[in-house]
Formats: structure tokens, sequence, C-alpha cells
């Protein structure tokens, strides 16, 4: 079988045996796959330059016959954003990022993540202070919607029903905002929130490219932080450890 080449982005690498790495990619014609880039780790290796994460390039692959590990003979980088490293919120949204496309996103061609984590990416590595925050809360939910599972905003997550523009009652484990009746039986234990008129708005405005940005202080902020990572938990984790969500959910972030 001839050799492929694609688009990718690396979304992490780990150590095999005594000289070579596995690495996970997002690719735009394929989806996230693995591969085996042999001799990665010798140090004269072309591959050990170019295989840090986050790194875009072309990658050429030879797809394995029977399993899914394939071979990577080639990796050609264009774009290595070390700016991303250069703020802790910024590096933090970005793995995030990272983690949900590696973790969610299929291993078939699904060119709508990919091209939302590649701009995403570009755009984190040189958003302003004041930006970073807010721009991580809308590229992480827009990937949450094009991986398939948006949040229910405009009608009752359990029976359909509209709910009235206004506050509402939103519950992660029914997957968006909840009529008055269905709200009475939400799940307890803190499970579900109570969204304010403009909270729900700012939710919408994440979720919604074409809206204004919304710009909110550090206690907003959080309390959005936290209701992203509680959908995430609910719908995509599945049980999974996510160390970047834990990572970018707790710890309280301060401008340097």
């Amino acid at each position: 079988m001839p050799p492929v080449s694609t688009v990718a982005i690396v979304l992490s690498t780990i150590p095999y045996r005594e000289t070579s790495r596995i690495v996970r990619l997002a690719t735009r014609d394929l989806g996230v796959q693995s591969a085996i880039a042999k001799g990665a780790l010798r140090p004269r290796s072309r591959l050990a330059m170019c295989l840090h994460a986050l790194t875009e390039g072309t990658a050429t692959l030879h797809l394995a016959r029977t399993g899914d590990l394939h071979t990577l003979t080639q990796f050609e980088a264009d774009t290595v954003r070390i700016g991303l490293a250069d703020r802790l919120d910024r590096y933090a949204a970005a793995s995030l990022l990272s983690e949900l496309i590696l973790r969610f996103a299929p291993a078939s061609a699904h060119p709508e993540s990919f091209d939302l984590l590649r701009d995403a990416l570009t755009i984190l590595e040189v958003a302003p202070a004041i930006a970073v925050e807010p721009l991580a809360l809308r590229s992480l939910w827009r990937m949450i919607a094009v991986l398939g599972f948006a949040p229910a905003l405009t009608g009752c997550a359990r029976c359909g029903v509209a709910v009235n523009a206004g506050p509402a009652c939103f519950s992660p484990p029914d997957g968006g905002v909840l009529c008055p009746g269905c709200a009475r039986g939400a799940a307890g234990g803190g499970a579900s929130a109570h969204l304010q008129a403009a909270d729900r708005a700012h939710l919408a405005a994440w979720l919604d490219p074409a809206a204004e940005l919304p710009v909110l202080d550090e206690r907003h902020v959080m309390a959005h932080r936290r209701l992203l990572e509680r959908y995430v938990r609910y719908h995509l984790a599945d049980g999974a450890a996510l160390p970047a969500l834990t990572f970018w959910a707790e710890r309280g972030w301060i401008a340097a």
C-alpha cells in the first residue's frame, strides 16, 4: 500500500522501546491516528526535531494492513506554536483542546474538529491576556459541539418543549436547559445550575462564532469554567481520567 500524506497536528508522543516513539496525530484526512516513529529518539533523527506537542505539519504514513498502529516515516513541520508556552492559561486551554480531540474525535476523516483545533491554537497563541479565557471558553464549547455534544439552550433537554429566554435551570447530566416542569425533577447533588439570563446569553455566545465575545470578570469566568468541566465529565469522559481538563478547570490563573 503506498504511503499517505496528510496535514496533521501532534497531540502527544510517548517513548517506545529504546529509539522510537508512539505518536498520536490529529489529521484532517484520517481523523485521530496512532503511528510509530521509528528511530525518533536517536539524536540525529529528523523526526526527533519536529515531533513536539501541538506542532503542525505534513505527516507521511504507511497505513497498517491490520491493527491501528501505522508507521510515521516523515513529518515536515511548518508551524511550531512556541507562543502557547508563553502564558500558562494559553497552554492549559490548548492542552485541553488537544485532550478533547485526542479522546473523542473519530479515527476517520473529521475536518470540522481538525479545522477548529488548528484555528483555535492559532488564535490562542497570540491572544492578549484579557482575551485568553473568553477565547478558550468559546473554542472549548465549540469543540464540544463539533464533536456532537452541543448543549440544548432553547428547548428542554428532557422533553423538548421550548424554554423561554431568561433565567433557566441548566443540567449537565441532561444536556442543557430544562423547562420549569422538568427542572423540578432535575438530578440533585449540585449537578444542575441556575443560569441567570446573562449567563445563559454568554453560554450561547460561546457556542456562536459570529456572536460578540463575552469578556467577564474572574468570578463569572470561574463559574463558566466549572460548568464546562461538569458538562464534559457527564457527556464525554465516561469515567476516563482527563488530566488537562482537571488542570484547566481547577487552577486559579493569575496573569503574569
